[in-house]
């Protein structure tokens, strides 16, 4: 990151496009986990790695605590905030409404090359599902891009830019990386999640929209609920050594 464009938010008064920038990059450390949950962090580190002064990090730190994505700890400083289940499943029910009201939208919208693109996109998570081996594996799974397209396309279908953008709100107030490691040692969730796709396409290309809207409805609340469970099992154990 160039020291013009830091010397310019410092003149500027703190916030600018460059403590933005820092802040997503910081944010897509958090998503995708490698910046933990329960992890401190450190100025200086963040600071260095980036390549800036502490002044805009700082700054995007705060931008970061006031979206919720971190807290401030007594004795521990900025840390990577871990969610409490009931804020989970409140977020879920949102978002089920939300992603329910996005397949209903579909239902007139979509087209027969849309259908064939959701179950080619399912088809490949159900095979990913197929090879894949329960624990020890930490990276991204390939069933994370095929079902982010699932949905994605679902949003671009329902043509609703309002809805696409509360979805993702709600999607991007959690870190990414542990919607899929709670599917890491289950396998009979793995299987559900892509028979519940498969009961939203034929709900799609029957042109039935209240069991397409019922049937997403069903399928976030699920994940917000294994979501849920993950947290409360690991809340009073996470901030430990």
């Amino acid at each position: 990151m160039a020291k013009a464009k830091e010397i310019e938010t410092e003149s500027n008064g703190g916030h600018s496009a460059l403590v933005d920038e820092i802040a997503e990059a910081i944010r897509k450390r958090i998503m995708s986990g490698q910046i933990p949950i329960g992890a401190q962090m450190r100025q200086a580190e963040l600071a260095t790695e980036l390549g800036v002064s502490r002044t805009p990090v700082r700054e995007a730190l705060r931008q970061l605590h006031t979206s919720g994505l971190i807290e401030v700890v007594p004795n521990r400083g900025a840390i990577v905030r871990v969610p409490s289940p009931w804020e989970v499943r409140d977020a879920y029910e949102v978002r089920a409404e939300l992603e329910g009201l996005a397949c209903e939208r579909a239902v007139s919208r979509i087209s027969d090359t849309q259908l064939e693109e959701l179950r080619a996109a399912n088809q490949s998570m159900r095979d990913a599902v197929a090879k894949a081996k329960s624990g020890g594996k930490t990276d991204e799974p390939p069933t994370v891009q095929f079902n982010d397209a699932f949905h994605t396309l679902i949003h671009r279908v329902a043509d609703n830019e309002w809805l696409t953008r509360e979805i993702n709100d709600i999607n991007h107030a959690f870190p990414r990386n542990v919607s899929w490691l709670v599917l890491t040692d289950n396998k009979r969730q793995r299987e559900e999640n892509v028979a519940e796709h498969d009961r939203i396409v034929d709900a799609l290309a029957a042109g039935d929209a209240q069991t397409a809207r019922t049937e997403m409805q069903a399928h976030v609340k699920n994940a917000g609920e294994q979501l849920a469970r993950w947290y409360e099992d690991r809340s009073s154990t996470v901030f430990v050594g």
